[in-house]
């Protein structure tokens, strides 16, 4: 069986209080800091190819989100204004000013609450196959069958999910992938570990909770200025494809977009070759 992706031995990991929670970094590499922000079904580990990638000239700083993968669990926070402002904290602490943004899934909607709150601390933002809440289509984009998860909340919906993590995940790794053996073994067993830690599902349906609060922030976000930092807006060809770009659009002043072929939302473990290889040549463009 592959064994699951690790970052280069090189890299160290630190834990973060931020404020409120503790979150859980992984740093290496030299050069400007890139931030990569993960989503739900992954953790900051989905980021270890891409960090190999670019290590030599970048300084690698891969955080799990507040409640997810090694970070803490706190109660609340999940509104992602509130984990923007993690992630500033945590910048702060390594004594980062600035740097290049890659986020995915979740991380996209945590990356924008980041841009726009800080928009002097992100020279470039490359964002993956991800709505924004309150943002252009999102009425319609949320009707989809598809993501019947942004609504699953309740209180039994721990109950139903504990001790089955795993057949809750291969959902998602099944459906929303355009070939669900390019989520390997090793990468779902991995992952279902980590969502079944004692309160990370309860954090995980969290994030989901706060989309309502996050639509009204980034409406007001968008309604007070435009991002202008330049922005690269990734679709899977079987899933956003240039859908990602025309929701950039709606925020950002000067967005490319780029469709990568024969993938579905797990872009980093679908096609990591061509999604490295466009992240990296837009961020050369510096």
């Amino acid at each position: 069986m592959p064994e699951f992706p690790q970052f280069p031995p090189d890299f160290h990991t630190q834990d973060i209080d931020v404020g409120g929670a503790t979150i859980h970094v992984r740093i290496g590499g030299q050069g400007p800091a890139a931030v990569l922000l993960h989503g739900f079904g992954d953790t900051g580990d989905m980021w270890a190819p891409l960090a190999a990638a670019l290590m030599r000239e970048r300084t690698i700083i891969a955080p799990d989100l507040r409640g997810m993968g090694l970070s803490s669990h706190p109660e609340g926070g999940y509104d992602k204004k509130t984990q923007a402002r993690d992630i500033a904290r945590v910048l702060d602490k390594l004594s980062v000013a600035k740097g290049d943004l890659v986020t995915h899934d979740i991380g996209n909607m945590v990356g924008y609450a980041f841009a726009a709150q800080y928009p002097e601390r992100v020279a470039r933002w490359v964002v993956m196959d991800a709505p924004l809440p309150g943002i252009g289509p999102w009425d319609e984009i949320v009707k989809s069958p598809l993501l019947w998860h942004f609504n699953f909340r309740g209180p039994d919906v721990e109950r139903l999910v504990a001790g089955r993590e795993r057949i809750y995940l291969d959902r998602f790794w099944n459906e929303l992938s355009a070939t669900p053996s390019a989520i390997d073994e090793a990468t779902r067993a991995h992952y279902a570990m980590l969502y079944a830690r004692p309160g990370a599902m309860h954090c995980a349906f969290n994030q989901f909770a706060a989309f309502a609060q996050d639509a009204v922030d980034n409406k007001a976000f968008a309604a007070a200025a435009k991002l202008t930092m330049p922005v690269l807006a990734i679709g899977a060809d079987k899933s956003f494809g240039t859908g990602m770009a025309d929701v950039l659009r709606f925020v950002a002043a000067d967005v490319t977009a780029k469709v990568i072929a024969n993938s579905g939302h797990w872009l980093m473990e679908e096609q990591p070759a061509a999604t490295i290889a466009a992240i990296r040549a837009f961020l050369e463009q510096a």
